[in-house]
């Protein structure tokens, strides 16, 4: 399955931000979205030192296909800022 990533961020505090990684492309099975969710956490352990590094993953492409996984509080956020069209997606590579 062939798919690419792009990331946004949601600002939840001055400090504080809920990372979101979309998947485009071939729908994935859960254990990989956990996976993908995963490597974003590493990544901003990594680049910015958050050990509980807030992460929430979309997938779909239209309001009926789309799911969100992460932590319920987090994916309201995600969900209301992509219904205001407030998230910049950038690509990224978690490879």
């Amino acid at each position: 399955m062939t798919y690419r990533v792009v990331y946004g961020a949601v600002r939840e505090h001055p400090r504080k931000v809920i990372h979101v990684v979309r998947v485009i492309g071939a729908p994935l099975e859960v254990e990989d979205i956990d996976e993908i969710g995963a490597r974003m956490r590493e990544r901003a352990l990594a680049r910015h030192g958050e050990a509980d590094a807030a992460v929430v993953v979309v997938q779909g492409d239209t309001k009926e296909t789309l799911r969100l996984f992460g932590d319920s509080y987090s994916v309201g956020r995600v969900r209301a800022a992509m219904f205001n069209a407030a998230i910049r997606w950038t690509a990224i590579d978690l490879e």
